[in-house]
C-alpha cells in the first residue's frame, strides 16, 4: 500500500475509536438512566402524600384573621373530592366565605378553591412557569392579568393577580397562587365580590396575595405529616 493508502487506513482507525469511545459514553447514560430495562425517572413528590380530604389539610386561619368566616348555611360547605391512579393523585377543596358579621341584605361572593397534584410519571417543572405566564396574554377591555414569582414556597411559586381596567371601587378581588415542589403543584384560589352597596368592602390583590402566602405554606406543611 502507498503512502496514501496508509494514511486513509489510520484515519479509518481513528474514526472507528472515536465511536467506539462515544458508544460507550452513550451505553453509560443509558445504564444511569435506566435506557436499557425502560425503567422510568422516579418521581421527586418531596414529602407530599395522597389526602382524600384536601380540605382537612387546608388552614384557613390566615382568612379568619382577616375577618371572614366559612358560611354555615350549607351542609355542603367545605366541599372535597379527590382522585389516586398510578399516573397522578388528584386533590380539591372549595371553602366558602362570608366576611364576618354581614347581614343577610349584603350581596356577597367569597371563596377559596384549592387544588394539588401528586405527579407520578411526568416532571412538571419545564412546563409550570409557562403554564401561568400564559394569563399575561387574557386581556379583555375590563381586566388584565399580572404574573409574579413568588419567594419561599417550594422550589418555585407564582402569583397570578387579575387587574381590573374599568372599576375604581373595591368590590372584587381575583388572585391565584401556585406552588411547584419536586413533582408536586398546588394552586389555591381567591374569588371576592362584595356589593357596592355592602358596608363591607373587598380585600385588595395585595391583601388577597398575602393571605394565599400564609394559608399556602401551613396547608403545604400539613400535607407532608
Amino acid at each position: 500500500m502507498g503512502p496514501g493508502a496508509g494514511g486513509g487506513g489510520k484515519g479509518w482507525l481513528w474514526g472507528l475509536g472515536g465511536a467506539v469511545v462515544a458508544s460507550a459514553v452513550w451505553t453509560g447514560v443509558l445504564f444511569a438512566t435506566g435506557g436499557f430495562d425502560g425503567s422510568e425517572a422516579k418521581a421527586d413528590l418531596a414529602g407530599y402524600r395522597y389526602t382524600t380530604n384536601l380540605c382537612g389539610s387546608t388552614d384557613s386561619q390566615a382568612f379568619e384573621d382577616s375577618g371572614y368566616e366559612q358560611k354555615s348555611d350549607s351542609s355542603s360547605n367545605p366541599q372535597h373530592s379527590s382522585s389516586e391512579s398510578p399516573a397522578l393523585d388528584s386533590m380539591t377543596c372549595n371553602i366558602d366565605f362570608e366576611p364576618s358579621g354581614a347581614s343577610s341584605s349584603d350581596y356577597s361572593s367569597v371563596w377559596l378553591y384549592t387544588t394539588a397534584s401528586l405527579h407520578k410519571k411526568t416532571d412538571p417543572g419545564p412546563e409550570f412557569e409557562a403554564q401561568y405566564r400564559a394569563y399575561e396574554d387574557q386581556k379583555t377591555s375590563s381586566y388584565s392579568y399580572e404574573v409574579s414569582p413568588v419567594r419561599g414556597l417550594g422550589d418555585e411559586a407564582y402569583v397570578v393577580r387579575q387587574e381590573s381596567k374599568s372599576s375604581t371601587s373595591n368590590t372584587g378581588a381575583y388572585v391565584i397562587l401556585a406552588v411547584r415542589e419536586g413533582w408536586m403543584t398546588y394552586q389555591s384560589t381567591w374569588s371576592e365580590y362584595v356589593s357596592s352597596s355592602s358596608s363591607a368592602s373587598a380585600k385588595t390583590p395585595d391583601e388577597a396575595t398575602e393571605m394565599l402566602k400564609k394559608s399556602a405554606k401551613a396547608t403545604l406543611t400539613k400535607m407532608k405529616e
